[in-house]
């Protein structure tokens, strides 16, 4: 019997979903071409074949995906995992926190930053750097968003250019969106 997982962690949980995903098997062609399956690719995640009910969104949503967080200028992919992190913590997205917390900790060796985060949340106490793409992503996460110019200060006082600064809110808001969907859609469970 699964159990929901309700707290944060760095074992990353199963996603349940809902809705019944879409089999692979009798996937139509728009649905295939929009998980971008190929004779060799059957690792298609349970995330991907449950969006696939929505080809057309599928097809712009995963290469936008791509881009935010594996693009090769601007903030590192560490960096960029942080981000999407913190969103996941505003959001109360504990699937979303364990998949790029654990990918930080895989990029950075860092286990004390996420260890931090996931014992006082929004109140972790990081390094200046860390800490001002933290706060700066996780201010821009809230509803209505609070992020401020002095947030945006505190990125460029540490060293970020304007390139990784978009990228830090690229990563922020993309996080946000797919929050929504991972809550709307299903719940993580431990087996």
């Amino acid at each position: 019997m699964s159990e929901v997982v309700h707290s944060f962690t760095t074992t990353v949980p199963r996603w349940q979903p809902y809705v019944v995903p879409v089999d692979l098997e009798t996937a139509t062609e728009e649905q295939r071409e929009a998980m971008q399956v190929t004779p060799s690719n059957k690792g298609i995640s349970t995330y991907v074949l449950t969006l696939a009910h929505d080809p057309e969104s599928l097809a712009v949503r995963s290469p936008l995906f791509n881009l935010i967080m594996y693009g090769k200028d601007g903030l590192s992919l560490g960096e960029r995992e942080l981000g999407a992190t913190a969103a996941s913590v505003v959001n109360r997205c504990v699937y979303c926190a364990a998949v790029h917390a654990s990918r930080f900790i895989n990029y950075t060796k860092r286990t004390e930053v996420i260890d931090a985060i996931f014992a006082d949340e929004l109140d972790a106490e990081l390094d200046e750097h860390l800490q001002a793409i933290f706060d700066f992503s996780a201010h821009l996460s809230t509803t209505p968003p609070r992020a401020t110019q002095a947030d945006a200060q505190d990125l460029a006082n540490v060293g970020l250019s304007e390139l990784e600064s978009l990228d830090l809110v690229l990563s922020s808001a993309i996080f946000g969106w797919a929050n929504r969907l991972m809550h709307t859609l299903g719940e993580p469970v431990k087996d």
